[in-house]
């Protein structure tokens, strides 16, 4: 949807706006705990992994159709 001029407002309503949002978003958040942050360094290494797994892959496929 498009906002009209009036909705929009001036610059500096729009920057008051962006950062009473921000501020709510920031209240809502927490630090993570020492479990959820290993379940997350976890899941990350393991995305990680799987993506270089299938490059290397792809890159070994076509290192040998079109080396012969």
């Amino acid at each position: 949807m498009h906002e009209t001029g009036e909705e929009r407002g001036t610059f500096a309503q729009r920057m008051r706006r962006f950062i009473t949002q921000c501020a709510r978003v920031l209240k809502i958040t927490k630090k993570p705990d020492r479990q959820e942050y290993s379940m997350l360094v976890k899941v990350s290494g393991l995305g990680i992994a799987a993506i270089g797994l299938i490059g290397f892959l792809l890159f070994l496929i076509k290192s040998l159709l079109f080396t012969f």
